[in-house]
């Protein structure tokens, strides 16, 4: 577990908040969040606040937070609506707008008492250089259609890409963006583009009916925020085969594996089937993890890009996903790249440290030789907090 230790974004003394009202002590953490570079609030019964600065964690407070104020901020903060899910399922999402920003927020239960975590939503929408993203991916908010997924572990930066990639069609196109998330995250004010948000909860009860009612409210782009479930997939299929363009994402750790859980998540008669219609679809796929700066002023992100070329939709038709990551090394040219090729670009600019890098790879003796010879990979600038 980390240690508990001042966070590096304080360097004087922990917050005082131990004599403040409930509510006042958590809006002036959540002030803080944006000024310290600070991406997540932990609050739960009978401990400090902890946050997490740069992927590390560390108390940030000198309150001992109890069980009775963690009930107070639930009962101010959530719905009727949402009480009702944290009481009946454990858990319950929202999103929160303070002072400081807006903010994702979860409640959940922890041995029976409430806890929750506050994660901070940048306002600014950054350009794929200042995230250190590959700018070959702004090319996919210019296609026509298909479906395009954005894979990686919790708080690998998925809908901070989608958010980019979703601003740069507004700020550049006239087109009918329609989000469906639980719960919105990113507000995207029209500039181009008509942008409408539907919140799970609030302005629709789940993803799936609100894909397929997404057909009748004249969309071009639709961002479904996760494909939890085979119906959502379903809709998601039927809304990308009939024009649209569609992104979301999936909780896998690469690209190959983004594509066999899509399709695994079909009954076995149904998998024929939706591997067929995935192959006519699917764009591309971008895999994404947060690597901490060899200078330790920051993270970066380490990208796999799969897209969606003739050579890769028979791969995934005929189900030799095992293959895609041949297709995904030789494929420089057409826009793609591994995680090795990424993690090797960052190594060698002195962005991630070796040690770190190499334990990450698929191939560590590829990677050995991608040092040595530069390898192939999709170019990138910037940084990413």
């Amino acid at each position: 577990m980390p240690s508990e230790k001042t966070s590096p974004a304080i360097t004087d003394d922990i917050m005082p908040t131990a004599r403040l009202p409930v509510l006042e002590a958590f809006r002036l953490l959540l002030e803080q969040l944006p000024v310290n570079g600070v991406s997540d609030l932990h609050l739960g019964a009978g401990r400090h606040a902890h946050w997490r600065a740069h992927g590390e964690l560390a108390v940030c407070d000198d309150r001992d937070w109890r069980a009775e104020d963690l009930h107070t901020l639930a009962e101010h903060l959530l719905d009727p609506a949402r009480r009702r899910m944290l009481e009946e399922t454990g858990s319950a999402d929202l999103g929160y707008a303070s002072p400081g920003g807006r903010f994702r927020i979860n409640f959940f239960r922890s041995l029976g008492a409430l806890a929750l975590v506050a994660r901070h939503l940048p306002e600014r929408f950054a350009s794929l250089a200042e995230l250190m993203l590959p700018l070959e991916l702004k090319d996919l908010a210019y296609l026509p259609s298909g479906l395009v997924l954005v894979t990686g572990v919790t708080g690998s930066g998925k809908s901070t890409t989608l958010a980019t990639l979703i601003h740069e069609i507004n700020a550049h196109m006239a087109r009918h963006i329609l989000t469906i998330e639980d719960p919105v995250e990113f507000v995207h004010r029209p500039v181009k583009s008509l942008v409408s948000h539907r919140e799970l909860g609030v302005d629709t009860p789940d993803f799936a009916l609100a894909v397929r009612a997404a057909m009748r409210e004249d969309p071009d782009v639709i961002l479904v925020g996760e494909l939890r479930d085979t119906e959502t997939m379903r809709a998601a299929l039927t809304a990308a085969e009939t024009g649209h363009l569609v992104f979301s994402t999936l909780h896998t750790a690469d690209a190959v594996g983004a594509t066999e859980r899509f399709i695994g998540a079909f009954p076995g008669e149904e998998q024929d089937l939706a591997r067929h219609r995935l192959s006519l679809v699917m764009k591309a796929v971008v895999a994404q993890q947060l690597l901490p700066r060899a200078d330790r002023k920051g993270r970066v992100p380490a990208v796999e890009i799969l897209r969606g070329t003739t050579a890769v939709a028979n791969l995934v038709a005929s189900g030799r996903t095992a293959q895609l990551y041949s297709a995904m090394e030789s494929g420089a040219g057409l826009g793609m790249q591994t995680y090795d090729q990424s993690l090797a670009r960052l190594a060698r600019d002195k962005r991630v440290a070796i040690e770190l890098a190499r334990p990450l790879t698929r191939n560590p003796e590829g990677f050995d030789w991608l040092m040595k010879n530069g390898g192939h990979g999709a170019a990138s600038a910037g940084e990413r907090r």
